[in-house]
């Protein structure tokens, strides 16, 4: 039960990191980054009405609070911080404080869930950190870090990690159907009125736009949340975060082989690093339950 949780977190945060494809096609398109998010969620949330059970789609009103939590407070607001940061600073930065999220999510689980933090957890933690500032490309060139840069960088961080919190409080009442399903709902209530939904929908109506935008929403949105809310459901949040941290190493490797960027010393490391997590939690996978 356990090594299938795993395997559903890692082949989530894998779908996640293709996503440095679409971020190549769609701009291309007359799209903006904004409207790509509005797009993801708007298009996830009509795969999820057109294939889930309707039974499903049933939920108390009360618990709304829950998916606002992952859908606007999470996905939106971190996607919106993250760009942000991007246009204050450089990606690498943006990268990098944006995994500053497992951080974050463990410290909220210690007190939300009475999660233990282990010396395992610890070693997977800071494993996962420097790999990313490695893969990152951080420490290859002289970058200055602005106060707006850093600080939606961090607030990026915090959203990401806003997802596993909140998604695990879900998973006592929900299906995780329902939770994802929810999750677009409210995302794409959001998200649509900030992206200039006019001039989405003109551009939409290019055939390549259109089968980019469903391919978004079905490889990098719909079955990467449906995989990664199921793996919490057996998975500490904490150890979920960490695993997560798949997703860079899976972008820098598309980076690499399909975009020619160059292979470095740094980047092997950085991977090697975050893999190390990995191995970590699944070898020690019975002193951090």
């Amino acid at each position: 039960m356990l090594q299938s949780a795993y395997i559903s977190i890692i082949s989530g945060a894998s779908l996640w990191g293709l996503i440095a494809l679409f971020f190549k096609f769609l701009p291309a398109c007359g799209f903006s980054p904004l409207q790509i998010v509005a797009l993801r969620v708007l298009f996830a949330a009509v795969l999820m009405t057109a294939v889930i059970d309707p039974k499903l789609l049933k939920i108390r009103w009360r618990d709304s609070w829950l998916f606002i939590g992952t859908g606007i407070f999470s996905l939106v607001f971190f996607n919106y911080c993250y760009f942000r940061s991007i246009e204050s600073n450089s990606i690498s930065i943006a990268v990098l404080l944006l995994y500053t999220a497992p951080v974050f999510v463990m410290l909220l689980s210690i007190f939300l869930f009475r999660e233990k933090f282990t010396r395992c957890k610890m070693l997977a933690l800071l494993s996962t950190f420097c790999g990313c500032t490695f893969i990152t490309g951080i420490f290859s060139s002289k970058m200055t870090l602005t106060l707006e840069a850093f600080g939606f960088g961090l607030a990026s961080g915090i959203g990401y990690a806003l997802y596993s919190i909140f998604s695990k409080l879900a998973l006592r009442r929900y299906n995780t159907l329902t939770i994802t399903a929810y999750t677009f709902y409210f995302a794409a209530i959001a998200a649509l009125p900030m992206a200039e939904p006019l001039q989405l929908f003109t551009l939409l109506a290019d055939l390549r736009a259109l089968i980019g935008a469903i391919a978004i929403a079905l490889i990098c949105t719909v079955a990467p949340y449906l995989l990664y809310t199921r793996g919490l459901q057996d998975v500490d949040a904490g150890q979920a975060s960490i695993l997560a941290t798949l997703e860079p190493l899976v972008a820098a490797a598309i980076g690499i082989f399909i975009f020619g960027e160059s292979l470095t010393t740094a980047k092997i490391l950085g991977m090697i690093l975050i893999l190390s997590s990995i191995f970590i939690l699944n070898t020690a996978k019975n002193n951090v339950k």
